[in-house]
């Protein structure tokens, strides 16, 4: 009698310039340490948010990550939102349900985890690089925390503050500084964010979002004057876990 192969639950990434990813890898291992043969991760690198549709179609997925630039851009395509993500107004996280697509956001849990253990009383106020789907999360979290914090940007916008404005005083009242911008993200490993890097001290806590590099130059040089620094590998880890969390909760 023909053996009749058991078909597995799939689950990907939707991205753009996706090849580098951390988390086609993770779940493909985490997979195998669990058995789950028949159980895929794959990415889907789509060159605009149009193309989802031939993605969110597709049979048997049961789970998706979304990843930079498309995580303010895929809310439209979905059902539901969870609470949490509404209010963050961007998705990481489509679990695919019988009511349709819900999305979550797992960057914020990812976030606090990764952060709370370098988190110190003197980092009132933060720098927040950075104005895309990622920083929401980030700032979602400053505030349940009650910290202050201010998004810095290329462009000038109201209750924004410009990378030219960011001067001694700035620096040293913003003793938490996150990096949520792709720049010095392997191979333009050189890129850094445009801050005074001179008036970082040892009071500083630098948070890169960054994985690879495990340095990013960003945090080289905060390192070189005195500051405490964390890359986002461990943040990574947190939200993927929390996602398979996620996809696995009825």
């Amino acid at each position: 009698m023909e053996k009749t192969e058991k078909k597995g639950n799939r689950y990907g990434l939707l991205g753009r310039n996706i090849a580098y990813s951390f988390s086609k890898g993770y779940f493909t291992e985490k997979f195998q340490d669990l058995g789950l043969d028949g159980h895929t991760y794959e990415n889907f690198d789509i060159p605009t948010i149009s193309d989802v549709e031939g993605v969110l179609g597709q049979k048997r997925l049961k789970g998706l990550n979304v990843t930079i630039p498309y995580k303010e851009e895929i809310i439209p395509y979905l059902d539901e939102l969870d609470p949490i993500a509404e209010k963050i107004g961007a998705v990481n996280t489509i679990k695919f349900t019988s009511r349709g697509l819900k999305g979550y956001n797992t960057d914020a849990y990812g976030f606090e985890q990764a952060l709370m253990p370098f988190l110190r009383p003197h980092h009132k106020k933060a720098l927040v690089l950075g104005t895309g789907g990622a920083s929401k999360a980030i700032c979602f979290v400053l505030e349940q925390l009650g910290l202050a914090h201010m998004y810095v940007s290329r462009s000038k916008k109201k209750n924004q503050l410009h990378y030219d404005e960011l001067d001694k005083k700035v620096m040293q009242t913003h003793l938490l500084i996150i990096n949520c911008t792709p720049l010095g993200t392997y191979p333009n490993v050189s890129d850094k964010p445009p801050i005074p890097y001179q008036y970082i001290g040892e009071d500083h806590l630098l948070f890169d979002l960054i994985y690879n590099p495990a340095k990013t130059t960003f945090l080289t040089l905060g390192e070189q004057n005195g500051a405490a620094i964390c890359n986002g590998e461990s943040m990574l880890i947190s939200q993927a876990e929390k996602a398979w969390e996620i996809w696995n909760t009825l």
